[in-house]
């Protein structure tokens, strides 16, 4: 903002808020893609994710069990959020096009996903609806080869080099008092 420019007032907060709701809804359909993907082969994936100009990249060690896992991230929401769902299956990959309903408002997206589960994939999704601004999202995967020594399958590897493992974190959450009791 140039000095003299007045802000309107609640202009960020409605930004942040659309972004967020873009991000989410984008966040549905990928999680509707995930139900029709097939398994990616077992290994470390580089997945870069980039939304709006803006990328993040992390690894992931996989086997069939977690893949299923980090690929299926959002839950169980998407089933109530976007029931209408059409798959379209080509020689190169799969279209998602999806009518969802976000804060009671509807809205649509379309996945493309192009590539082989086996070394590399590109998903592509676009959302829009209702007081919500269009959205783009693209994820690209590239197998890596057989995870490291120090990994095990669920471990997801930050950008700044910070390792959680996804089963672990799913464990401690479902069960609060068992990390507690351990540190006694």
């Amino acid at each position: 903002m140039r000095s003299g420019q007045r802000r309107s007032p609640g202009t960020g907060n409605s930004r942040a808020a659309f972004c967020i709701g873009a991000v989410v809804s984008l966040l549905f359909v990928v999680q509707a893609a995930a139900d029709d993907a097939p398994a990616r082969k077992a290994g470390l994936w580089e997945i870069k994710t980039t939304i709006g100009g803006h990328a993040v990249t992390v690894k992931q060690c996989i086997d069939a069990a977690t893949d299923q896992m980090l690929q299926s991230s959002t839950g169980p929401l998407s089933a109530q959020a976007c029931p209408s769902r059409q798959v379209s299956k080509s020689d190169s990959g799969f279209t998602i096009e999806s009518r969802c309903s976000f804060n009671g408002k509807p809205a649509s997206a379309r996945a493309v996903v192009t590539g082989s589960f086996d070394s590399a994939y590109t998903m592509t999704v676009t959302a829009e609806g209702k007081d919500l601004p269009a959205a783009r999202m693209t994820m690209e995967g590239k197998w890596l080869g057989a995870c490291a020594a120090d990994q095990k399958p669920g471990d997801v590897i930050m950008s700044n080099g910070v390792k959680v493992n996804v089963p672990d974190l799913q464990k401690r959450a479902l069960a609060p008092d068992a990390a507690t009791q351990s540190d006694k």
